[in-house]
């Protein structure tokens, strides 16, 4: 007896839809990476703030993190900078959101980044 195996093809709606699964993947990404990639030079602004407030007043380490905001788009505005020293340390938090605009969806995406060092 001979086992006869057919192929039918019928692999090609498996492939449609992981076509459409990458495509989907490939568009989240390109919406979501610059916005991520921005959101990191903030926060690496906030960290060298809080390393440097011995000497920067609070004033100038404000400004600098909103001159970053400005320079990247970011909606970051004075009242979502909150700046505490304390005897020998200080927190800089910065708490803001970002609308990402999808076909018939907007993702508010809620960013919220904070160091703490001490003071020198």
């Amino acid at each position: 007896m001979r086992l006869r195996r057919r192929e039918r093809g019928e692999g090609q709606f498996g492939c449609l839809v992981g076509l459409i699964i990458l495509a989907l993947g490939v568009f989240i990404a390109w919406k979501m990476i610059p916005v991520k990639v921005k959101a990191a030079e903030v926060r690496a602004v906030v960290v060298d703030e809080a390393k440097s407030a011995g000497t920067h007043n609070d004033k100038v380490i404000m400004g600098n993190i909103l001159s970053k905001a400005r320079e990247d788009d970011l909606p970051i505005t004075e009242d979502k900078v909150k700046i505490r020293r304390g005897v020998n340390e200080i927190t800089v938090s910065v708490e803001y959101t970002i609308p990402i605009e999808f076909p018939g969806y907007t993702y508010q995406w809620h960013i919220e980044q904070s160091a703490t060092n001490p003071i020198f």
